[in-house]
């Protein structure tokens, strides 16, 4: 039997690397994103890797729509062993100039849509007694920095649910465990740029060198190969006693 992994916001970066990685070992894939061309995109992975894909635009801020998703899945392939909660969205400003309506945004989809995915998949998971809950956090999750109010205070508590699962799900054979990249050369962050340069009063290329891989030892952005090989060890059924950990992929950021 195929497993099955849904992906939120893969149709484009980290997300689609993870699924173009879960396609070639053979894994069934829900695509969720808002690409216009997202069911193009989850066509072509399906057909070039010959697996199963479904894709859904679900609203991640939409509790309802979260558990919609779940139950489609479902409902489309049957099962579902692995989820991957990649959908992030971010926004960079001074605290005192930072939009109420942003802050809320931010911490709905990259952190309350964690917790609605994981409850409601939940159930399903210890049924089939085995689950792999995987969480794109972020360095932002264990350190901080300026003007990321709402990016920081989200992913910090991404990585404190993920305990949590982890602890809840030990007795069924389900793991939940937490990917921290740094800077990876993703549309986001190319947002993230030009909005840096303009916090900061920096050329975009200033940004990249003096601000993002500032703290990094090691110079490069962080490659969406790496945070998809990492996403699909932790999905492995070998790797049962991984739980309730984050694994920092920055470029030794995390290490000073």
């Amino acid at each position: 039997m195929n497993k099955t992994v849904l992906i939120t916001g893969s149709t484009s970066g980290i997300g689609l690397a993870i699924a173009i990685q879960f396609a070639k070992e053979g894994y069934q894939i829900m695509f969720h994103g808002l690409e216009p061309n997202g069911q193009d995109i989850a066509k072509e992975v399906g057909e070039r890797y010959k697996v199963k894909v479904a894709i859904s635009n679900a609203n991640l801020l939409s509790s309802e729509d979260v558990e919609n998703l779940i139950a489609q899945t479902i409902g489309i392939f049957g099962h579902l062993h692995v989820l991957v909660n990649n959908a992030g969205i971010q926004y960079v400003s001074p605290i005192e100039d930072f939009p109420n309506s942003k802050y809320e945004n931010i911490i709905g989809i990259n952190m309350n849509a964690v917790f609605y995915a994981s409850k409601a998949v939940w159930n399903q998971m210890k049924r089939q007694q085995f689950g792999r809950i995987i969480n794109i956090s972020s360095v932002h999750g264990l350190r901080a920095s300026e003007f990321k109010s709402a990016y920081v205070a989200a992913k910090h508590g991404v990585i404190g649910l993920t305990k949590v699962l982890a602890l809840e799900g030990a007795p069924f054979n389900i793991t939940c465990n937490a990917i921290c990249p740094g800077y990876v050369k993703t549309p986001l962050v190319e947002g993230q740029i030009i909005d840096q340069a303009k916090a900061h009063k920096m050329t975009k290329e200033e940004v990249i060198e003096k601000v993002m891989l500032k703290k990094q030892a090691v110079k490069q952005f962080v490659s969406v190969e790496a945070i998809a090989d990492m996403a699909l060890l932790l999905a492995k059924d070998t790797s049962s006693t991984i739980t309730g950990t984050s694994f920092a992929l920055d470029g030794g950021w995390s290490a000073q």
